[in-house]
């Protein structure tokens, strides 16, 4: 006989912890606390080592290459800049062949599909691999982001954290945003705003309360870890935000309108890009050189495009850049952006985005205080609203955005400009592009996310698939006792009103009879036309689920009328929320096993 394995040291903690639990009689979300507890100081003290490798990345790089090559500001030999990229991408060949398809290219929406629709299984490889993967692409020069680097690193942490407690489903994706949301707090020292990134871009706006109290825990210790490191600097140097006058808004929102537009442009230049190299006809491991070689070339000219951008992004918000170098360096960090992650180099769409809106609204700031100087604040205000704008166009994200201008200036004057030219940018963005930037590449592969469940299965399953045609009827005309015979005695809390001709008229609920029970006086006139619900929302027999979530949303009601489409007035059955929930989870469970 085999001797049995030996039990592995996480088994053995895995045990010792449940036993604990058993013993002091922990509730579920008592333990789903005190593992965001574990997950907000590992997720704050990745960020720090991400920010360190970066750092070191780059000193080696731009600091030893540039002096070993004789490079000087100005000189000519400010042509050997492609150089430095082209060696971060090198760094990513070995990278690459150890780890085949989780090294390259712009990341994040796939871990998006891994939390949404994989069950949220991240490999604990993922942590180091981001981590290496980005510090050479960035440090190196790569026009690229560290926030969505250090979300995926947080959620890897969050989901790892779950595999040794053995959690899954719901308690599995809460635990990989509070990954996230710590992150993006220890990077901005914003606690609010990693929040908000967890629920609207990592849950894709799944705002259910039950999420909110260790997401809310697990950013808050990761900002304190990252404060007790960095300091309470803010990353942003920003100066005493002043409205000048409320006319600014009308130009606030005209800016947002640019700035919707703008994103859009983005969208496509990065996607266009992307598809160019996957289109070339050039080894896999060779296109991150390709592309990290060209953003060098342009970085000659413009170095403000390499890099994280931050440095830059100050001096902008500090009005020490002119009118004309803002103006070009927009197009220019687009396209050096789509060609670092377009091609295989490794980073975040999240840093590019705000040195992005930060150009144009300090663009925009540039035009019209010098046209209107009496009614109108500096340029380094329009440009920093536009930074936060033009991320919530790109991301189709708002709150996000809007609370992350609010933390960083702890000014409450910036609200009204964040928010009209904020909601307008998105609104035209999502008018003229359905997807954001991190969704679009899920939707090529005829995947949809929405509110963190994929449309695609709920538009292949029909209402008459799961509609159930048990169904009680009450006559209009029913007298009130009758009517609380019925409810009393049925297991159903919605019933149809129906006519003299079986024709639906309305619908009646359990709280309209409650709220009727005490009306004494009026008891023995009431009929069930009198406190039946007229204006009924329906759906058919051949409606997808997707149309019957939407309309659940208009409406407060757990279950909806399915009548005849030649017919609203002819009743075929009733289909209830718990039902289409059901039927999800069901098709989610056969998509997770074709994963498996």
């Amino acid at each position: 006989m085999s001797e049995p394995s030996p039990i592995s040291w996480i088994d053995r903690f895995r045990r010792l912890v449940n036993e604990k639990i058993v013993a002091l009689k922990v509730s579920p979300q008592t333990f789903l606390i005190g593992s965001s507890l574990i997950v907000g100081l590992l997720s704050g003290g990745g960020y720090i080592l991400l920010r360190e490798t970066v750092s070191a990345v780059h000193h080696i790089i731009y600091g030893q290459g540039e002096s070993l090559l004789g490079m000087e500001p100005g000189s000519w030999t400010r042509v050997f800049t492609p150089l430095l990229p082209v060696a971060g991408a090198l760094l990513l060949i070995p990278l690459a062949l150890l780890f085949p398809g989780e090294v390259n290219g712009y990341r994040f929406p796939k871990f998006l599909e891994k939390v949404n629709i994989q069950g949220g299984v991240i490999r604990a490889r993922t942590i180091l691999i981001t981590l290496f993967a980005s510090a050479f692409t960035i440090g190196s020069g790569g026009s690229a982001g560290l926030e969505g680097p250090i979300a995926q690193i947080g959620g890897a942490i969050g989901s790892n954290t779950g595999h040794i407690f053995k959690v899954s489903g719901n308690r599995m994706k809460v635990l990989i945003a509070c990954g996230t949301a710590g992150g993006i707090a220890a990077a901005f020292n914003a606690p609010i705003a990693g929040v908000l990134f967890a629920l609207e871009i990592v849950l894709l706006g799944d705002f259910a309360l039950s999420n909110f109290s260790p997401i809310v825990i697990s950013s808050g210790i990761a900002t304190v870890v990252s404060r007790a490191y960095f300091g309470q600097s803010p990353i942003f140097m920003i100066r005493k935000y002043v409205l000048v006058s409320n006319w600014e808004l009308l130009l606030y929102a005209i800016m947002g309108t640019v700035i919707g537009v703008s994103a859009v442009i983005f969208i496509s230049i990065f996607y266009r890009t992307a598809d160019f190299f996957e289109r070339l006809d050039l080894h896999p491991l060779l296109k991150p050189l390709a592309g990290a070689f060209c953003v060098g070339a342009l970085g000659i000219f413009f170095p403000q495009i390499m890099g994280t951008g931050y440095g830059v992004i100050n001096d902008a918000l500090r009005g020490d850049i002119a009118l004309g170098t803002m103006m070009i360096v927009v197009l220019l960090k687009m396209v050096a952006t789509s060609l670092t992650l377009g091609s295989g180099g490794a980073g975040g769409m999240f840093g590019p985005s705000l040195f992005i809106g930060l150009m144009i609204g300090g663009s925009f700031g540039g035009i019209v205080h010098p046209l209107f100087p009496d009614y109108t604040a500096p340029v380094g205000a329009y440009a920093f609203v536009g930074m936060g704008a033009f991320l919530a166009a790109v991301t189709h994200a708002p709150l996000t955005a809007i609370f992350l201008l609010f933390e960083v200036t702890q000014d409450y004057r910036v609200v009204l400009p964040v928010l009209f030219a904020t909601v307008v940018g998105t609104l035209i963005a999502r008018a003229l592009r359905h997807d954001s930037i991190d969704t679009e590449t899920l939707r090529r592969r005829g995947i949809d996310l929405h509110a963190g469940r994929e449309m695609s299965l709920l538009r292949s399953v029909r209402v008459r698939d799961v509609m159930s045609e048990q169904v009680t009827v009450i006559p209009e005309h029913t007298p009130f006792d009758k009517i609380l015979a019925i409810a009393i005695t049925s297991k159903l809390l919605y019933f149809p009103v129906v006519d003299l001709h079986g024709k639906m008229t309305g619908i009646l609920s359990f709280q309209d009879i409650k709220e009727s029970i005490f009306e004494e006086e009026l008891k023995k006139f009431i009929v069930a036309k009198d406190i039946s619900y007229t204006n009924v929302i329906t759906v058919t027999p051949e409606d997808h689920l997707d149309t019957a979530m939407e309309k659940f949303g208009l409406t407060d009601v757990e279950v909806l009328p399915v009548v005849d489409p030649t017919d609203p007035q002819k009743l075929l059955g009733m289909l209830s929320r718990k039902d289409v929930i059901t039927a999800y989870n069901q098709a989610m469970l056969k998509r997770k096993m074709t994963y498996a």
